[in-house]
């Protein structure tokens, strides 16, 4: 029986979450769709390469183009991002349309830069179904939502990784609510998860723990500040914050000034952060927003208790108001986050014990299997 062919469009520019949700993603549809599918990845400028050359045999891509001077093409900072993403859409039209035209996949999934696809589908009669993949609230400005409006008439579906996010758009009235999709991010591949937090740490004191890129999302100034009021009635306590950025350097200087140097560690980037998430005292998570927050799922299924801002779209909804699966404090509010993480202090090993337990028990709803599962019964309904 010939296969169904399931095209994912995601042309990055920057390392972030999506790309591991695409991978994930056509790892979970040639891995247990027993060969009905077939997911593969569009390589638009060579952004795919590094994936491409090594790892897994099951993920797959497509050469839509030889660009990879676009790789060298500096995207730091809104002028040079947004110059870089029209220079995308411009050198890849021509291609997209073709390979559109002549290859004629039953699906293709698109989750970055989708004005391209979206346009091209709208102003042609393809035989391909397009899907589109939304992450985070889109701000609608008069021509977007104009766009929009039109182009999504000819969407075969659109999928949400939470709730919040789907019922978000769902109020903008743009689109058939019957095209909306929950369907969760592949974000728990079992046995590799168990493996890596498997991994011993080397010996450390007790430790709390944050990870994430020195971005404004991430909110780490905040936190830094609400730990420098931690350290003074405990001058042991340790917060490791793992991850890079552009903003790392400020905020090394940052805690040397305010001698923290002791008690914030920044280590960088590492590559294995599940031993830290697995033997840490508390995984805090600042952010400003979500969607839904890979880290914290993998928090979650390590067993670290997660403390959280109530940050849209994901942490709230994950954890619930509850304390039931993880701790929320007020978004960027460094009262309620003292007063909760003194509370946290208080927890008996049984409470604790529960909330982990809770915890891993809802990241089933983000393993490979279930996306599989999930996905499967959307390119079904034909």
């Amino acid at each position: 029986m010939k296969k169904v062919r399931v095209y994912y469009w995601s042309p990055f520019i920057d390392k972030v979450a999506t790309t591991k949700a695409v991978l994930n993603s056509v790892l979970s549809l040639n891995t247990y769709s027993k060969k009905k599918f077939e997911g593969i990845i569009i390589n638009v400028f060579g952004e795919w390469l590094n994936y491409n050359s090594n790892k897994n045999s099951l993920i797959k891509f497509y050469d839509l183009n030889t660009l990879n001077f676009l790789k060298k093409f500096s995207s730091r900072g809104f002028i040079k991002s947004r110059l870089k993403y029209l220079l995308i859409f411009i050198l890849s039209y021509f291609p997209l349309k073709k390979f559109l035209k002549k290859e004629k996949p039953e699906f293709l999934i698109i989750h970055l830069i989708t004005s391209l696809p979206l346009f091209l589908n709208l102003t042609n009669n393809f035989d391909t179904k397009i899907i589109l993949r939304i992450s985070g609230k889109p701000q609608l400005n008069i021509l977007r939502h104009f766009f929009w409006r039109h182009a999504l008439k000819k969407v075969y579906k659109i999928t949400f990784p939470t709730l919040e996010t789907l019922n978000f758009f769902k109020s903008l009235n743009i689109v058939n609510v019957s095209k909306l999709e929950l369907l969760y991010d592949p974000i728990i591949h079992t046995k590799y998860l168990a493996k890596m937090k498997n991994e011993k740490l080397e010996k450390s004191d007790e430790f709390y723990l944050a990870i994430g890129r020195f971005t404004k999302q991430k909110n780490f100034f905040f936190l830094i500040k609400c730990f420098e009021t931690i350290c003074k009635r405990d001058q042991n306590a340790k917060l490791f914050i793992l991850g890079d950025g552009e903003q790392r350097k400020k905020f090394i200087k940052y805690l040397k000034k305010k001698n923290l140097q002791n008690n914030v560690l920044l280590p960088g980037y590492v590559n294995n952060v599940h031993k830290y998430l697995s033997n840490c005292k508390l995984f805090i998570l600042s952010s400003l927003w979500e969607d839904p927050g890979f880290v914290l799922i993998e928090a979650m299924f390590s067993e670290a208790l997660v403390f959280s801002s109530d940050c849209s779209s994901g942490p709230k909804e994950i954890l619930s108001i509850d304390d039931k699966r993880g701790i929320l404090f007020k978004s960027n509010d460094t009262k309620d986050f003292i007063e909760k993480f003194n509370k946290i202090k208080k927890f008996d090993l049984n409470k604790i014990r529960k909330i982990k337990l809770n915890a891993k028990i809802f990241t089933k709803n983000y393993t490979l299997f279930n996306h599989h599962n999930k996905l499967i019964d959307i390119l079904k309904i034909i």
